[in-house]
């Protein structure tokens, strides 16, 4: 009997450690391997680490912009964990389904967004599109549980190709679930400022934010990015877990 408790116990134990591996940190709160500036062979030196995160230093005035970074490696099917703190007014996002293309200036112009953003203080467009933890122009949000700025928020992030299903996870409650590719997707695209269809047909764009981005979510495996929009943003415990 005392056999089989030790087994049973060794047995849970494995379980627990190959949950646990199941997880990749991206950032080991010690150094900024794995990471580089957007098309760039070199980390973004603005970038740097302070009390085990990942620290943006920008002029907190939207006019600072340019050191967005991403992941050496891409990702196709994956869970993605982490922790942002922005300042008051604050504004940044995660990307993901990044591809970096040299004639294609910023990432974001490839990898959707989920918002990052000091909703009740920033001073710009601020509809339930654009307030985080929001599929940024694509999707609203609803009522979430939000902490103010100055204060860790944590987003889970799914994407899973094989069933086209992404979905967000906020403070440990379920925003929404969202298509990855087919007919639903494209008719959000449609309906935002990466639409390639307003600039072609209409030629007068009539999204006021409307920017040409041809390769807009074009792509299924693609790099973890994030953003430098002019405001300082803090970042820590940045894992992954592909499916």
């Amino acid at each position: 009997m005392k056999k089989l408790y030790t087994l049973f116990f060794l047995s849970i134990i494995s379980i627990g450690f190959s949950q646990n591996a199941e997880w990749t940190y991206l950032f080991d709160g010690k150094s900024l391997d794995g990471w580089h500036q957007y098309n760039s062979d070199k980390m973004s030196d603005a970038w740097s680490i302070e009390n085990g995160e990942l620290v943006l230093d920008s002029n907190d005035d939207n006019a600072s912009m340019g050191n967005d970074i991403v992941t050496e490696k891409s990702y196709t099917n994956f869970e993605l964990s982490l922790e942002w703190k922005i300042p008051k007014g604050g504004n940044s996002g995660v990307f993901f389904m990044v591809v970096e293309i040299p004639e294609v200036d910023f990432p974001w112009k490839t990898g959707p967004e989920i918002q990052v953003l000091d909703n009740e203080n920033f001073d710009g467009p601020s509809t339930l599109y654009h307030q985080a933890p929001a599929l940024y122009d694509m999707k609203p949000i609803g009522n979430v549980k939000y902490n103010s700025y100055g204060k860790w928020n944590h987003l889970l992030l799914k994407v899973d190709h094989n069933n086209n299903l992404g979905s967000i996870t906020f403070n440990g409650e379920f925003v929404y679930s969202f298509p990855l590719s087919g007919p639903e997707w494209d008719e959000m695209v449609s309906r935002s400022k990466f639409s390639a269809d307003k600039y072609y047909e209409n030629l007068v764009p009539d999204h006021p934010y409307f920017t040409y981005a041809p390769f807009f979510g074009k792509f299924k495996t693609g790099k973890i990015g994030l953003q430098d929009h002019g405001w300082d943003v803090r970042y820590r415990n940045i894992k992954i877990r592909e499916l």
